[in-house]
């Protein structure tokens, strides 16, 4: 008989073993081969890749938010952990004073898990890493010590979805919720828009794994307690290449996959200079979005 997965998931972990796999993901880093960009810089001599981080958390911002899918936001709101830079150079980023701009401070481990321990104290639902690919070492290494002092919030790892199975399968049994961005079903556009060159294929290998780490979304009481929950953001003109991403999620993965399409697309940071993304888009190509995963037989796609 399989034994029922602990939750969160890491409480089933030792201490030491969570102070393993940062020490892994750490090794990762140096050179780095983090994410599919394997920029191969020596972290450990000050050097600094594509996204400029070092080997210490660099953050932004933390605290409750009410923003996110309601199955993450609940009464308490999602305790989000915003991370300074990004793997992904998306020209049209909503968020782009951290990701692009860099905005933030280099804090030590110690105050990155005082952060998690003060979001579950005011009435979190979970712990929320925005943009973590690049930081994945310090992340768990601070895990460690937010657990050793009494952490217990599932965590949501919330990325772009250009990630390294490499490193996914060092968060397996850390992980409760991925919530990955799949920004794109067609490379060239992702390389264009987002300097990340093979996004589709990498994407596909990365929820894939992702999906067999924690299954489909399981919600209990209206909250997300585990499982992957899938974020694609229509784009004007078709560049998302939406039914190409839906196509993959039903046919190889699941249609029982928690799936947010997203309309709130509109032109910031850069994306004014390419006149395809230079609008919002129309409620007709929305409403194509959706008509498309319910083709699919996508039950749990749609506006969340």
């Amino acid at each position: 008989m399989t034994p029922p997965v602990t939750w969160p998931a890491y409480l089933g972990l030792s201490g030491k073993e969570l102070r393993a796999r940062a020490e892994a993901l750490r090794e990762l880093a140096s050179p780095c081969r983090l994410c599919p960009r394997e920029c191969h810089v020596r972290r450990t001599e000050g050097e600094r890749g594509s996204c400029q981080a070092g080997l210490r958390p660099w953050v932004s911002s933390f605290g409750p938010h009410f923003g996110e899918e309601r199955v993450l936001v609940g009464r308490g709101g999602s305790g989000t952990i915003f991370f300074t830079s990004c793997n992904l150079h998306c020209v049209f980023c909503q968020n782009y004073e951290i990701s692009q701009l860099r905005e933030g401070r280099e804090i030590p481990v110690e105050e990155l898990a005082a952060w998690m321990l003060h979001l579950q104290e005011i009435g979190c639902h979970n712990i929320n890493f925005v943009t973590p690919t690049h930081q994945a070492p310090q992340i768990v290494e601070a895990l460690a010590l937010a657990r050793e002092e009494g952490l217990k919030l599932p965590i949501v790892w919330n990325c772009g979805g250009y990630e390294s199975v490499k490193a996914l399968r060092l968060l397996d049994g850390i992980v409760d919720i991925y919530m990955p961005d799949f920004k794109y079903g067609d490379s060239q556009v992702a390389a264009r828009f987002s300097e990340a060159p093979g996004y589709f294929e990498v994407a596909r290998a990365a929820l894939k794994e992702m999906h067999r780490q924690v299954g489909d979304l399981e919600i209990r009481d209206g909250i997300a307690q585990r499982g992957l929950l899938i974020r694609h953001l229509v784009l004007p003109e078709g560049l998302a290449g939406t039914e190409k991403v839906l196509r993959f999620i039903a046919e190889e993965l699941s249609r029982e996959t928690f799936v947010n399409i997203m309309a709130q697309y509109y032109p910031t940071y850069k994306a004014w200079q390419y006149p395809e993304l230079a609008r919002r888009i129309t409620p007709e190509e929305y409403r194509e979005a959706l008509e498309i995963a319910r083709r699919l037989g996508l039950s749990r796609a749609g506006p969340h």
